[in-house]
């Protein structure tokens, strides 16, 4: 595993956590929710492009068809 996967995960976690407290400060509560969801969906697909490349290791490791 990646060390940059992790710091990318941690520095959208952090984007969002500002851009989320930005919005929710100054009353636009439903930006907020969509900004943090949008950073979720990133974060998933970081992290199922990797349990694709798990899965493909472990395919060819066991050599499964």
């Amino acid at each position: 595993m990646d060390v940059d996967l992790i710091f990318k995960v941690g520095a959208i976690g952090i984007v969002v956590a500002v851009f989320n407290q930005i919005l929710a400060k100054t009353g636009r509560d439903e930006q907020a929710m969509f900004v943090t969801l949008a950073g979720v969906i990133v974060v998933m697909t970081l992290i199922v492009g990797m349990m694709n490349d798990l899965f493909m290791e472990v395919k060819s490791v066991f050599n499964l068809y």
